[in-house]
């Protein structure tokens, strides 16, 4: 299965496993629970899948690599009791508690989520002292004497052999105690993914042409050489800082994330020719609906890599936008049903204004410990609690008696009037995109592209349907009965009588 199936399942069985009966007790008792054994190549978005699953659930999230851990670490440390048995005494050894099982508690202790996942990655390569213990923890959910807590569901990961030499191949008795998802790497899992994250267009339109160049491990006489997902989003990241910095980014650069010569070659010189492109057609006035038909017959006739390059330009800055335009009304309307009791504060509006921004902060706060705070979450927050507090100094310096949260709400309404401008600016763009490539591609294969991303993209997907975009439903329309008629005319030639 791809890393989004395994996701899916992985989210399915923890809400089954945290179901409950009508007396408050889990309807799988913890000891049948089997522990989930996430079996893939390294980089395929194992920690990653973990983080969103937890975030959407709204639980918590403790994460381990067990190769760093001893059997001390994981076990706890012996000490010696004295005990008495048939009036003799007795010197027991015993063990403090497990530095895992006291994360799970303390992240319990200071988040005030009671349930989570406790998620031990790389559980195949133990030391070989801690091996012995991994097989009870997998059976009775205890490290030494102490328990997994209820409501904690037990999800592992490691790499085949084959891409780590520390592997230890499970015997039948340790399998048997797992559920097994064996993980593959898959492009197009992941492009929906990248497009979320605001991968690079260049490494997008690249990865597009050379879709064997994604995930990438072979030995050679140089040593192991190897591409990974997570290779690619880091290098997504250092190439947008080095484009807002004016550095140029070169094969050393890529080569630090990239861990092949073929491969970084050929992405340094196509990420030159992206840039050459990025120039060549004016993006902006593609953007402002400005484009020449001379643009538009340059575009048409250009080579098929360079004709992906500029729709991965144009769709990369369409979701941008809409992207942050969902974050900014996501913002204002969590802003606005914190504001909304506070209009009858005002005797105490300062004071309540503080108690909300803190309530935010503290809410925040919770849920990072807990390893539930979503990128989006923890920005949205950030805002909401810099408009608070904004909003304090202003009450605090008016002079307006009696009128203080019509002050807050002639702000919040600027806020609410830039963002409804900037939603018709980005309309207006994303309908000049699609004229462009009507113009330039006609309905080719770059139309299809457009309309796909602009429909798979979920920030995308809310921002057209909150407030429309003619021409994708338009070109979505024209494109489905295309493929309805392409599918009737070939089951109609198949037809023997």
């Amino acid at each position: 299965m791809n890393i989004q199936q395994a996701k899916d399942y992985i989210k399915d069985s923890i809400r089954l496993y945290l179901k409950k009966d009508e007396l408050g007790e889990y309807r799988i008792p913890l000891p049948s629970q089997r522990p989930i054994f996430l079996l893939g190549a390294p980089g395929i978005g194992k920690t990653a899948i973990m983080e969103q699953i937890a975030s959407e659930l709204g639980i918590a999230l403790v994460s381990y690599s067990m190769t760093h851990h001893t059997r001390q670490s994981a076990l706890g440390l012996p000490f010696i009791v004295e005990k008495q048995y048939g009036g003799e005494v007795f010197s027991v050894s015993e063990y403090t508690m497990s530095e895992i099982i006291a994360s799970v508690y303390e992240t319990m202790e200071i988040s005030g989520i009671r349930e989570g996942i406790l998620f031990l990655d790389e559980i195949n390569c133990v030391s070989e002292t801690l091996s012995p213990s991994m097989l009870q923890f997998l059976q009775y959910k205890t490290f030494g004497r102490h328990r997994v807590p209820e409501g904690w569901i037990i999800v592992t990961a490691g790499n085949p052999p084959q891409y780590n030499r520390s592997v230890r191949e499970f015997d039948v008795v340790t399998l048997e105690r797992l559920k097994i998802l064996e993980v593959e790497e898959d492009y197009e899992t992941w492009k929906r993914y990248a497009g979320e994250r605001g991968i690079h267009p260049a490494i997008l339109s690249f990865l597009e042409l050379k879709k064997e160049f994604f995930y990438h491990i072979e030995t050679t006489v140089k040593g192991r050489l190897y591409v990974t997902a997570r290779g690619w989003e880091d290098l997504s990241r250092i190439l947008w800082l080095y484009e807002e910095e004016g550095l140029k980014a070169d094969e050393t650069l890529v080569g630090q994330y990239i861990r092949s010569d073929q491969i970084v070659k050929e992405f340094a010189a196509y990420y030159d020719l992206y840039q050459k492109y990025k120039k060549d057609y004016h993006l902006e006035d593609i953007l402002r609906g400005e484009a020449t038909e001379q643009m538009r017959l340059d575009a048409g006739r250009a080579p098929f890599d360079e004709r992906l390059a500029l729709t991965g330009m144009l769709v990369d800055r369409s979701l941008a936008d809409m992207q942050e335009c969902m974050a900014v009304a996501d913002y204002l309307m969590g802003l606005a049903a914190v504001l909304k009791p506070l209009k009858e504060e005002t005797d105490r509006l300062p004071n309540a204004l503080e108690e909300a921004s803190r309530q935010i902060a503290e809410n925040s706060r919770k849920l990072g410990a807990a390893g539930a705070l979503s990128e989006a979450d923890n920005r949205k927050f950030k805002r909401q609690i810099r408009f608070l507090e904004n909003a304090r100094k202003e009450v605090l310096t008016s002079k307006q008696d009696g009128a203080q949260f019509d002050l807050i709400k002639d702000i919040f309404d600027r806020e609410t009037a830039g963002m409804k401008v900037k939603v018709e600016a980005v309309r207006r763009q994303t309908e000049a995109v699609f004229d462009f490539v009507a113009g330039a591609f006609e309905n080719g294969n770059e139309m299809l592209i457009l309309v796909t991303e602009l429909t798979v993209h979920t920030a995308a997907a809310r921002f057209i349907a909150s407030f429309g975009c003619p021409s994708y439903t338009k070109y979505n329309e024209q494109l489905m009965l295309s493929r309805r008629s392409g599918q009737i005319a070939s089951r109609i030639a198949e037809l023997e009588l």
